[in-house]
């Protein structure tokens, strides 16, 4: 079967998979955050919490909730690292430097997972479980709850109250994440992946040395990694080693677990306000966004453009050879896509067009289908610039599902989309203009621009993956990066709840002959256009000097 082929059946598979599990799944989302009863182990977690669950909030309350809940995350797993060599299942391993704790404990708790060192032989097992892995689920509950606050505030009229954030946070973890990752991590067992306490081994390699292989809890961290788009890997190989993906249909598995959640969250948001063609409209953007990234992404590894993939006819390096092209570019497309971050192939090595779309992948937003969460709510902030250009071209007040978009409205979308661009471009050149950084690449000339240049992408964007090639692990750039993770975490997050409560005080506006419909092809198209104009204004400058010189190289 040839390349090409193989590649078809492979993301054919996952679209069927994907659309059979988008109704139910959406539906099911719908009724956990619009339900009014709570079942009594949320009751006893709200009286542990001291909340009252039927109190809801206005935008600013629940912003200063995610916030200081986040905040505290932070801190708890900065000491939980920091101390580690005095817990339990410890391994033997230090407590983490000061700077590698910082940048881990702001990556993970930012729905990040960007990761500065080697997980086998720097973190326990205690770490792994309860600090690493619980931030997996509750950060990645956290989107969720703000993309929820986000439709509410669109749904919902003459009102200053977006729900409850503890509520919201509990449900989305016990009632939807916990659930899927149980059955997930069985699946995953099932098929090979390893989940024990064991300590390391050291065995003895074909070539007569010795190898150190650490053991632990892997499938259970494994499958919340990538259903809640997080990504951190339990091993420094990621998803490329074999006790984390073991097989070509647990590949597949986890592929489609990483795109499960943001391709459902549409059909929730079509149900929450009334119309299910703005939820299909939602997802056929995401569509037709996250199509274009597989296919020009795997395409472009298949073609293998470069003197060495073409001369030994692929371009297999930095590739696992059990999963091959097809398997890893979708995967590469999937997770930058998404704000995963995990591989199974690395990133590094593609071919510089290939390596390319990665990044933009994440520079469109990261809204095909985007983050949990956080891809609807960006996507939802798109729609809203979307008819504001519309009706600057037709000379009326734009409208967006009954809501006016007036220039309180449109300076927060604004402000959205320009943090993430500033934080990755102010970085990039903080970084290229230091010396000492600059003798910190392996690389020179446009592919050592590259590597800089993703690294800001990925901390900025929330996604966690890596190009490699440069030595990250210094305290200049785990402060750095860990303060674009940070920023590039919660002063979106602020602009869309504060949207989100200038939306929900609306009275509601009749539609007119004037409107705007935006559940047609039509908007369909204008979003999907206006996503790429954006991020090609923006970033297309860095991308010429970085991949797109290398390529014509």
């Amino acid at each position: 079967m040839s390349p090409t082929t193989a590649g078809i059946i492979f993301i054919g598979s996952l679209v069927v998979a994907l659309v059979l599990t988008h109704r139910p799944l959406g539906d099911y989302m719908y009724r956990v955050y619009s339900g009014t009863r709570h079942v009594a182990f949320e009751r006893v977690v709200y009286r542990l919490i001291g909340v009252r669950p039927d109190t809801e909030q206005r935008w600013n309350v629940y912003a200063r909730s995610v916030l200081a809940f986040s905040a505290v995350s932070i801190l708890f797993l900065y000491a939980f690292q920091r101390l580690q060599d005095k817990l339990l299942l410890s391994l033997g391993f230090p407590g983490v430097t000061d700077h590698v704790a910082w940048n881990t404990a702001v990556s993970f708790v930012t729905n990040t997972n960007w990761q500065a060192y080697s997980g086998e032989s720097t973190m326990g097992h205690l770490v792994q479980m309860a600090g690493l892995a619980v931030q997996n689920f509750v950060s990645a509950a956290v989107g969720m709850c703000v993309a929820i606050a986000l439709v509410r505030g669109f749904a919902r009229k003459q009102t200053d109250n977006l729900g409850n954030f503890w509520v919201d946070l509990v449900r989305g973890t016990i009632r939807i994440l916990l659930p899927i990752a149980f059955v997930g991590a069985l699946l995953l067992v099932a098929g090979g992946l390893i989940q024990n306490f064991s300590g390391v081994h050291e065995v003895a390699t074909l070539a007569g040395g010795t190898q150190s292989i650490t053991g632990g809890p892997v499938a259970s961290q494994e499958v919340i990694k990538e259903l809640g788009n997080n990504g951190g890997g339990f091993y420094n190989a990621n998803s490329a080693h074999p006790f984390e993906n073991a097989a070509s249909w647990t590949n597949w598995l986890e592929i489609f677990l990483i795109l499960m959640l943001p391709f459902a969250l549409p059909r929730t948001f079509g149900r929450m306000v009334g119309d299910r063609r703005q939820g299909y409209a939602m997802v056929a953007i995401m569509g037709v966004l996250a199509f274009a990234g597989v296919a020009l992404l795997t395409g472009l590894e298949i073609a293998h453009h470069g003197t060495v993939p073409q001369a030994v006819g692929a371009a297999m390096e930095g590739k696992e050879v059990r999963f091959g092209v097809p398997n890893s570019g979708t995967f590469a497309a999937a997770t930058t896509l998404t704000s995963t971050g995990a591989v199974d192939s690395f990133h590094d090595s593609f071919t510089p067009l290939g390596g390319m779309m990665t990044m933009f992948n994440m520079m469109l937003g990261e809204v095909a289908p985007g983050g949990v969460g956080a891809g609807l709510y960006g996507m939802l902030v798109l729609a809203v610039i979307t008819v504001f250009v519309a009706g600057l071209m037709v000379g009326r007040t734009p409208e967006y599902l009954g809501k006016k978009i007036g220039s309180r409205e449109i300076k927060l979308a604004s402000l959205y989309f320009l943090t993430t661009p500033a934080l990755v471009l102010v970085g990039t050149a903080l970084a290229m203009a230091s010396p000492e950084q600059r003798a910190s690449m392996l690389n020179s000339g446009p592919h050592g621009l590259s590597e800089v240049l993703y690294a800001f992408t990925s901390a900025s964007n929330n996604n966690g993956s890596a190009f490699a090639g440069i030595t990250v692990n210094t305290p200049w750039y785990d402060t750095a990066l860990g303060l674009c993770m940070a920023f590039g975490r919660f002063l979106p997050i602020v602009f869309v709840l504060g949207l989100a409560g200038s939306l929900a005080r609306q009275a509601p506006v009749p539609a007119s002959a004037g409107t705007l419909p935006t559940h047609r092809p039509q908007f369909v198209g204008m979003v999907v256009g206006v996503t790429i104009i954006v991020v090609a204004l923006t970033f297309l400058p860095a991308l010429a000097l970085g991949p797109l010189a290398e390529g014509i190289q």
